[in-house]
């Protein structure tokens, strides 16, 4: 069994009805394969950064599951057949990686699953960090038997 992830972008003018009838299908092909399902994130409607089949917008929907590539294969073909969807991609998540997602509860706020914090908005950074602060010897300065070491240049003339 290996961990997949995949997004699906259908057509915003279909149906909410018909989107998720073509997801529920596709994720009981996953089941009847002998796939589990894992989260599923609709993302709603957004705006497409180019046109797909003369559309601005679509449906945007993230859906994790575990299956054999013989379930994956047959999850592609469906989503390919279907006319409610516009563009898909199953990736093959890694070990390390899968399952670390997790829905946000209810009344969670929508930074809660950051693993990280989110960037100041002043636009100040953070000074550096000193040269003994990191463990490494500061760089020497110029001394005066360097500057002795560089011959002169040649007179214009």
């Amino acid at each position: 069994m290996r961990p997949y992830e995949t997004m699906i972008i259908f057509d915003s003018e279909a149906d909410e009805s018909a989107i998720t009838a073509v997801l529920e299908k596709g994720l009981e092909l996953v089941r009847s394969n002998g796939g589990t399902t894992g989260v599923v994130n609709r993302w709603g409607k957004r705006t497409l950064a180019y046109e797909v089949r003369k559309k601005r917008e679509g449906y945007y929907v993230v859906a994790e599951f575990t299956s054999e590539p013989k379930a994956s294969a047959e999850l592609d073909r469906f989503l390919v057949l279907a006319d409610e969807v516009l563009r898909h991609k199953i990736v093959r998540m890694p070990e390390k990686v899968a399952g670390r997602r997790r829905p946000p509860g209810p009344g969670a706020s929508p930074s809660a699953g950051r693993s990280r914090p989110a960037p100041a908005r002043s636009g100040a950074r953070a000074a550096p960090a000193a040269a003994s602060e990191l463990g490494a010897e500061p760089a020497p300065s110029p001394t005066q038997s360097d500057e002795a070491d560089v011959a002169p240049a040649p007179a214009a003339g």
